[in-house]
């Protein structure tokens, strides 16, 4: 079963959710694929037992051979080959590593050569298996890092947690289009509710099953929850607005395996949100 944890923005305690609901969740996954800021690792501090680059692939051309047709200029959808001074010139920020130009050229004068965008590093904490993905800085796009990431998980696994990106963008969408269940941290302010609201509108446009968890919760009024009783969204727990969780969370601290209170607050959201994967839909 993967679970997915996101968030309109960032800050708002998809990995505060992620990383607690893993280590109460026995033998687990923790995925993280926000890999322009992973700090998941920071929390779990694992032993890495491997760490394996991710390369894609990107055409290269062969000016001898061209003659100038430009076939690959017309079908690349994406603007990555223009044809400048009677040669194909390759705009690799935008190339999406499609191999179409190097199918389609008549005259075989374009080839491709690998290019390492990041990394990918497996290890364990406790009974968590522990996958980070970390997209090399200057990258355009983190999407191929974060299909390596969700491939060849542990047989033993029973459930995933996948911190994703926050906001609602490519690489939000390639992290939940597998999940089971997507869980939506919010947090209690106007903004928050917009944000909840952007990422709300996400998985209903993909269909995904989905729960609440309003965090930094206080007295008042809280227009995340708000926002939930008028879509009918389930509210699957409340994390309260507390400064010994701040703590531990800016200590990168597990509160689920340093408290009591806070192991039993996790026990008891993993628990909602199992309910609500096996009811019928």
């Amino acid at each position: 079963m993967k679970i997915a944890v996101l968030s309109g923005k960032g800050g708002t305690g998809k990995t505060l959710v992620s990383v607690n609901l893993a280590s109460v969740a026995g033998p687990s996954t923790y995925i993280d694929c926000d890999v322009e800021e992973p700090n998941g690792h920071l929390f779990f501090k694992p032993n890495v037992v491997r760490s394996e680059k991710v390369a894609v692939k990107i055409p290269v051309v062969d000016a001898a051979h061209c003659t100038g047709c430009r076939t690959c200029v017309e079908f690349c959808q994406y603007n990555a080959l223009a044809f400048i001074r009677n040669k194909p010139l390759v705009f690799e920020e935008v190339c999406h590593s499609c191999g179409g130009c190097v199918l389609l050229c008549p005259q075989k004068a374009l080839h491709e050569q690998e290019k390492n965008i990041g990394v990918v590093e497996d290890g364990y904490s406790g009974e968590v298996f522990v996958r980070t993905g970390m997209l090399n800085t200057g990258e355009v796009s983190g999407v191929p890092i974060i299909r390596k990431l969700q491939r060849e998980l542990p047989d033993e696994t029973k459930t995933v947690l996948i911190d994703c990106p926050p906001g609602s963008a490519c690489v939000v969408m390639e992290s939940i289009k597998d999940a089971d269940y997507c869980i939506l941290v919010a947090e209690p302010t106007i903004f928050g509710a917009q944000n909840l609201g952007m990422v709300h509108e996400l998985v209903t446009l993909f269909k995904k099953p989905c729960g609440a968890v309003l965090n930094k919760c206080q007295s008042g009024d809280n227009p995340s929850e708000q926002y939930c009783c008028e879509k009918s969204i389930r509210i699957l727990g409340r994390i309260p607005f507390d400064s010994e969780l701040g703590a531990m969370n800016s200590n990168a601290i597990i509160a689920a395996r340093a408290s009591g209170k806070y192991h039993q607050l996790f026990t008891e959201l993993l628990d909602a949100v199992l309910t609500e994967v096996g009811k019928p839909t």
